[in-house]
């Protein structure tokens, strides 16, 4: 698979990379736009910083998250995560008994099997690095329940708003149903983005809140593995974002700040968006195999489609 990248200096590549990044940070670029332009750029010329990419993404993510928080207020956030309390509470509960029984079906390894269903279930990479040193899952394993996670989220973000549009949503009803059904917060917020505002605003309050089951899921996790000295990742940056909204809500004196802060938020979204997709590579499709995509594909399904009925039925 590699005889098809095309081969050129490594000074050419970088600048290649560096003036698509430029682009996605100055030009009027939308989310999934930005997101192919990576996925291409991964799979001609490949990431010339691939080592940094992890990093740079997840920084860069809660970076985005967060001044996104400077445009919503406080009232709204607690309604709309209100919401969404009930279909997170359901789906993560449906999804784990799920991701338990195809995994099984599939004699997928238990462990890659658990990273997957939690990715699903919960907010994708972030669990998966959550759950992972938790039950001693090797590189091989988080690399496979990653690299799963990522193929679909990377359909997602194209897939969603045509569904959206298609099924005729309200702005919460594809919010809620984003916020539910993709993985990792980057594409819930992007595919969220190109919908609409409010729908990224009630998208990003309910995939947050979501994410906070991270920390009772990490707790059972490590009390049914007996690795009660295992270090809990929390979302911390969750709680910059919630002071934001607080800020937005109670100090209107900073509206130019805020204006500021929410565009640049949005940017640095598409910019992240862009190193998602070039992170991609031959060599994560050709590890993950058939049958953890299988697997994270059935559960995927499930989750979209029984959310799907659910929301145009209850919202």
């Amino acid at each position: 698979m590699k005889e098809m990248m095309i081969k050129m200096p490594e000074e050419v590549k970088k600048l290649i990379f560096l003036a698509l990044l430029v682009s996605c940070l100055v030009l009027n670029i939308d989310p999934p736009l930005a997101l192919l332009m990576g996925l291409i750029l991964a799979f001609t010329i490949g990431h010339p910083y691939l080592h940094l990419n992890q990093r740079a993404t997840t920084l860069l993510l809660q970076l985005s998250v967060v001044c996104l928080g400077f445009h919503m207020n406080l009232q709204e956030a607690i309604k709309a995560g209100r919401q969404g309390l009930l279909f997170t509470i359901a789906s993560i509960s449906i999804t784990l008994i799920a991701g338990y029984l195809i995994g099984r079906k599939l004699k997928i390894d238990k462990k890659t099997s658990y990273l997957i269903s939690n990715g699903t279930a919960i907010c994708g990479g972030s669990a998966i690095a959550a759950i992972g040193p938790l039950i001693k899952a090797n590189e091989q394993q988080m690399s496979v329940a990653l690299g799963t996670i990522f193929i679909l989220n990377s359909i997602a973000l194209f897939l969603f708003p045509w569904v959206g549009h298609l099924m005729n949503f309200s702005q919460v009803e594809f919010g809620t149903w984003c916020a539910i059904a993709i993985h990792d917060t980057s594409s819930v917020v992007g595919a969220a983005a190109k919908f609409g505002q409010e729908a990224m605003q009630v998208a990003t309050t309910i995939k947050l809140e979501r994410a906070l089951w991270i920390i009772p899921i990490s707790l059972l996790t490590a009390y049914f593995q007996k690795n009660s000295r295992a270090k809990i990742k929390l979302p911390y940056f969750i709680f910059y974002f919630i002071l934001a909204i607080f800020i937005y809500t109670y100090f209107p004196q900073g509206q130019l700040f805020y204006k500021f802060a929410y565009m640049f938020g949005k940017k640095v979204l598409v910019v992240t968006l862009f190193l998602i997709g070039s992170g991609l590579s031959f060599n994560t499709v050709k590890t993950v195999g058939w049958r953890p995509i299988v697997q994270g594909a059935l559960l995927w399904a499930t989750v979209s489609i029984s959310s799907l009925l659910a929301i145009k039925h209850l919202v």
